[in-house]
């Protein structure tokens, strides 16, 4: 992958965020602590402004100079989360990925950070997101495809009583709103879909 590109998913990812961070915030103070859209922001922002060092870098290299600012910035329980994700894929991805390559690295990314965060899928958590995407990605589904899954499953979390996280402690009182942190793994995984079709 070029530098350029890189940049350019970089900005794609910052600019989803920060466009919607009101409304992250919003889901958050539902069931959350309220700051998860402006920690996602300040987290995005601070890795925007490294955008042409971490481009320089190798791909594996990059993704891990990413997660690594996005546990440093991003703060609160979503900072180890997302930082995680990028730094499992990072470590698992070669410097010219393939599909299956990538496949086979975000398995792994969500491994991690389930272990990070002591939960699985059906919990209403980003990785009721994450492994929708995954099987997506393995089945050979388009780039917008992909994008569609991962909406669709944001949209999934609405139902789902809470099992991790602050808004487990609302127990049945959690029904009814979108998890924060799967809205914004959402927004970007569709960022970035629409960055890689050139849509921006």
């Amino acid at each position: 992958m070029a530098a350029s590109d890189f940049s350019k998913l970089i900005a794609a990812a910052a600019d989803t965020i920060a466009a919607h961070a009101e409304e992250l915030t919003a889901l958050d103070q539902a069931i959350g602590d309220g700051d998860h859209g402006l920690n996602m922001k300040r987290g995005f922002e601070a890795v925007r402004a490294e955008a042409d060092a971490f481009s320089a870098k190798p791909l594996p290299e990059a993704l891990k100079a990413v997660g690594t600012k996005l546990v440093m910035t991003v703060g609160g329980a979503s900072g180890p989360l997302f930082g995680t994700l990028f730094m499992a894929l990072g470590k698992e991805l070669p410097a010219v990925p393939d599909r299956t390559a990538l496949a086979a690295a975000l398995d792994k990314a969500i491994e991690a950070v389930a272990a990070r965060g002591k939960s699985q899928p059906g919990q209403k958590t980003m990785l009721d997101v994450l492994q929708p995407v995954y099987e997506a990605l393995a089945q050979g589904k388009t780039v917008r495809e992909i994008a569609d899954a991962a909406d669709k499953a944001a949209e999934a979390t609405v139902p789902m009583k809470a099992l991790r996280g602050r808004a487990s402690f609302l127990g049945e009182r959690s029904i009814g709103h979108m998890d924060a942190g799967a809205r914004s793994t959402a927004l970007l995984v569709r960022a970035i879909a629409e960055a890689i079709e050139g849509n921006r």
